[in-house]
């Protein structure tokens, strides 16, 4: 494929060319030179390089302080979530908090008189080894003497040293005095100081163990206290100050969580295995391994380490010892590769690579100690990156997320001419949706920013490197995903590129995207439209014919290229391609000025919108939802509830106020599918309709007139961005009746998988929501389910979150 860039006086739009300085020796922005002497830039990174510097010194002076709060703090993480549940159940606090220190004392303790008693037996069996020991260690150096590969070098070197040696004490011999005794009497010391200096080690880490247990305690204590005092330093924004602390709280909850759990799955089957194995003390090494494992990357080689030396010491032969390593290498592949993924997940939401230079990091400041709290003290960091926007780069660093969307991705490969890798990227997007999914997502978006990068910071070297790589990726795409047409069908559809050949890469991907859903279409380039080119497209056969712009002011152009399709081609339907059209250019009266019939502006939408102007009779098709299996069963049990009559509609009616106060929505209704009808049972405002026994108004549609009825089909929640955008839903009796850009519905579902109707909601401005509107979206609707069934809505909030901060609106999501 031949690209053809455009000329910049046919883009008025884009960026202006700017001057070159290799011709003109003007100086570009980005080298230019500040007026004043000043270097803004300079200087923030001067005042960001300082900052870093006093950190990480205030981080590694102050070791001994900050060690015992940061240990006091993640323990105190790690318990919080027993205390708040011991609150929740009516203990007061500090009975709350005794309870859970005074359980984890006892566990602790017992644990240890259990590792003791292990370890007293070993001590009391270790002398009986000797035998084995010293014979194994005979055998060893039986099999090692003998010549070698290099006992002649090592012999020759030897020699050597040996006259050397002898040589120099000749002549120190010769010249030197002879040498005078000298004898240390060491100092001595009070009973007092001797007794300190033995003390030392063994109080030291009783104090720092005493401080930890200090700072635990009234942590678990006065844990609204010091989250106030948190959020009043972290200061801005209430609401992103709030939402990082629950994040990191339920973060790091979850890590301890899970590595308990995978250190607990490792330390039990060690301990069995080594019983099975014959090894003593097979508890004591079980739980070394448990707690070594806290010890990121060394922890499991040093609990290895003990089992397989007493393996060698035990057996006379090699058998324990083969058993023991075979056992520990299966635990760890098992561990590493099926329950450490299968529970962490994405839990830190921390990179591999980050995780490495936290460790690393760390124990450079603070030793050990450092190691055991890099993943923890790490994922703060990232939560803050993510929270405050001038430390965003803790997140891109730190983060496990991709730091490039999908389409700067490939945009990128295809700048630096590696298509190969560029479609390795666009091969591992499609396993998660499918090639149509691609093009509409990321396909367009890469042409868009090649459009309007041409001007600003692309060379022509980059244009070559873009448009060669891009053919490769287009054409590996059709080759790998052969469209699914019928061999010889006659094309009804053909996509013209408007005016360059970048929008000619569009109409390859539509085409593409075409035949993928059993409709055949060909491709026609860009080109200047007189009278040759009009020739040459031989539309006679063609029902419909595709426009393709990537131009933000297309209206000219196209206006006269739909005028020269519809003189030649009377019986032409025309369908305007807009990628970068803004929504007064896509205003039904402008589209019709042009001459074109219809305007879409992704790829799904050109399918779709396509498919229905072939096929008329699906879109009536496509309006209807399919009647569930069990429509009998859930029309009874919504008859049983009563709710069609108006009951509880006062407390439906809240609920679709907060509803419509939560999302910030115009409408906010609450809708209930009979066997032939749909009933408003619930509404954030007044709207007339027929009035029932106690005296609330009651709306009523057809039940094939309702697009709820897609949810209690499908069972899942719908969102619709743009409906003028969504040709299944554009025409849609509802959508006309309310006058709705965006729509978003969550099934009613009752606790036995019965889907009453849905929880809508429904503005006049396209929308869109995030995974955890949505997710919240669910837990409404899943309090309108307990109103109209009489069920229990409100559930204990997940572990980690305090009583204070639990949701008042549900705990049930959605799956």
């Amino acid at each position: 494929m031949c690209w053809i860039w455009p000329e910049a006086t046919e883009e008025p739009d884009l960026m202006q060319r700017k001057p070159d300085s290799r011709f003109d020796g003007s100086v570009g922005n980005d080298t230019s030179i500040p007026k004043g002497g000043e270097y803004p830039d300079i200087v923030r990174l001067a005042a960001w390089l300082t900052v870093a510097a006093l950190v990480i010194a205030g981080l590694y002076l102050g070791r001994e302080v900050l060690i015992p709060l940061a240990i006091a703090f993640l323990i105190s993480f790690a318990l919080g979530p027993l205390v708040v549940r011991l609150v929740r159940i009516g203990l007061p606090r500090v009975l709350a908090v005794i309870a859970v220190m005074a359980t984890l004392g006892l566990f602790v303790g017992g644990l240890g008189l259990l590792v003791g008693s292990q370890v007293q037996s070993l001590s009391a069996q270790l002398p009986t080894y000797q035998t084995t020991i010293r014979s194994k260690i005979s055998d060893l150096s039986e099999q090692m003497k003998g010549p070698g590969l290099f006992d002649g070098a090592m012999e020759t070197v030897d020699t050597v040293k040996k006259e050397v040696t002898e040589a120099v004490d000749e002549e120190e011999t010769d010249t030197a005095p002879p040498p005078e005794r000298v004898r240390i009497v060491p100092p001595q010391t009070a009973p007092f100081e001797a007794a300190l200096e033995w003390l030392g080690p063994v109080l030291a880490p009783l104090a720092t163990a005493g401080i930890v247990l200090v700072f635990v305690f009234l942590a678990l204590l006065d844990r609204g206290d010091l989250r106030d005092r948190m959020l009043q330093l972290l200061g801005g924004n209430l609401y992103r100050s709030t939402d990082a602390l629950e994040e990191a709280s339920a973060r790091i909850s979850k890590y301890l969580l899970m590595q308990l759990l995978v250190n607990v799955s490792y330390g039990i089957p060690m301990a069995l295995g080594l019983w099975v194995i014959g090894v003593p003390g097979w508890i004591l090494w079980g739980t070394l391994a448990a707690l070594m494992r806290f010890i990121p990357y060394v922890g499991p080689i040093l609990a290895a380490i003990f089992p397989i030396s007493l393996a060698f010491a035990v057996d006379p032969g090699w058998e324990m010892v083969i058993w023991a390593i075979a056992l520990i290498v299966f635990l760890e592949l098992v561990s590493n590769n099926i329950v450490e993924p299968l529970l962490y997940g994405t839990s830190t939401g921390l990179s591999a690579m980050s995780l490495i230079a936290a460790a690393t990091f760390w124990t450079a400041l603070w030793g050990p100690v450092g190691l055991i709290l890099s993943t923890p003290l790490t994922v703060c960091l990232l939560v803050i990156g993510r929270n405050i926007p001038y430390l965003g780069f803790l997140e891109t660093l730190l983060g496990s997320a991709p730091a490039l969307d999908v389409p700067t991705r490939v945009y990128q490969r295809l700048i630096a001419d590696d298509p190969d890798e560029a479609l390795d990227i666009v091969n591992d997007t499609i396993g998660d949706g499918g090639v149509a999914e691609f093009y509409n997502a990321h396909g367009i978006d890469i042409l868009r920013r090649a459009s309007e990068d041409y001007y600003g910071n692309a060379r022509a070297e980059h244009r070559l490197r873009i448009a060669n790589s891009m053919d490769l990726v287009l054409d590996d795409l059709r080759e790998e995903y052969p469209a699914a047409i019928t061999p010889g069908a006659v094309p009804r559809v053909a996509c013209i590129g408007g005016k360059w050949e970048i929008d000619s890469a569009a109409c390859e991907m539509l085409v593409h995207a075409l035949g993928l859903s059993e409709i055949a279409a060909v491709k026609h380039p860009a080109g200047t439209v007189t009278a040759r080119y009009l020739d040459e497209l031989a539309l006679e056969d063609i029902e419909i014919v595709c426009l393709s712009y990537f131009s933000r002011d297309a209206e000219a152009s196209s206006r006269t290229f739909c005028r020269r399709l519809r003189h030649r081609w009377p019986q032409l339907r025309i369908v305007l391609a807009l990628w970068n059209a803004s929504d007064a250019q896509l205003a039904d009266d402008r589209i019709a000025a042009v001459g074109a019939d219809e305007a879409v502006t992704s790829v799904n939408e050109a399918v779709e919108r396509i498919r229905f102007l072939l096929r008329p009779e699906e879109t009536i098709e496509a309006q209807m939802a399919e009647t569930p299996e069990n429509d009998a069963a859930r029309v009874r049990t919504l008859e049983a509830t009563g709710v069609l009559d108006g009951h509880n509609r006062a407390k439906l009616d809240t609920l679709a106020v907060r509803a419509a106060n939560v999302f910030r929505v115009e409408m906010a209704m609450i809708s209930a599918i009979d066997a032939d009808r749909e009933v408003i049972i619930g509404q954030n405002t007044e709207l007339p309709g027929e009035l029932t026994g106690d005296g609330t108004n009651r709306i009523t549609m057809p039940r094939s007139e309702a697009i709820c009825d897609h949810v209690v089909a499908s069972g899942e929640t719908l969102m619709i961005e743009d409906t003028e955008r969504e040709p299944r839903f554009a025409d849609h009796p509802a959508v006309r009746l309310w006058g709705a850009r965006f729509y978003a519905g969550a099934p009613l579902t009752t606790a036995d998988g019965e889907v009453l109707g849905a929880l809508c909601l429904l503005d006049s401005s396209p929308r869109k929501f995030a995974k955890e509107e949505l997710e919240l979206l669910g837990s409404i609707a899943a309090d309108v389910v307990s109103v109209i069934t009489g069920e229990k809505a409100m559930e204990p909030a997940p572990a980690g979150q305090d009583e204070e901060t639990s949701s008042t609106i549900g705990q049930r999501v959605p799956e």
